[in-house]
């Protein structure tokens, strides 16, 4: 898997996981809120919805990470096919993101853009 593939995937796991956390850890603050959903407005009601989101972008981004470790230490087949799967995964769930709520397309853009990128690069 070439380079541009591994360094793509890579930022689209840092993406996840630093998202995840702070959907998970620091959502009570404004600010954290607005760059999430460009509203400072809580809604306490979807708290579990939440942490469940956060924990699905945290595990996907370490899914990535795994998957480019296992390209690394010996089995070159599980880490593409991890790696692959995943990006394809976030690029899906983007899209999907981006048509559902059209007003938050940046975030859809943050989860879908490098793991595109990825997956167009290891065409080459």
């Amino acid at each position: 898997m070439n380079v541009v593939t591994q360094v793509f995937a890579l930022l689209a796991a840092v993406i996840h996981i630093v998202v995840g956390t702070l959907e998970r850890f620091f959502y009570d603050r404004p600010a954290i809120r607005v760059f999430l959903t460009t509203s400072a407005a809580d809604a306490p009601e979807v708290t579990l919805w939440r942490s469940g989101v956060a924990v699905y972008n945290i595990l996907l981004g370490l899914g990535l990470a795994a998957g480019t470790v296992a390209l690394h230490t010996g089995d070159e087949a599980a880490g593409r096919a991890l790696v692959l799967y995943l990006c394809g995964f976030l690029v899906v769930s983007a899209a999907v993101f981006a048509l559902s709520f059209p007003r938050l397309w940046r975030g859809a853009l943050g989860q879908g853009l490098a793991p595109a990128v990825a997956l167009v690069a290891a065409l080459f």
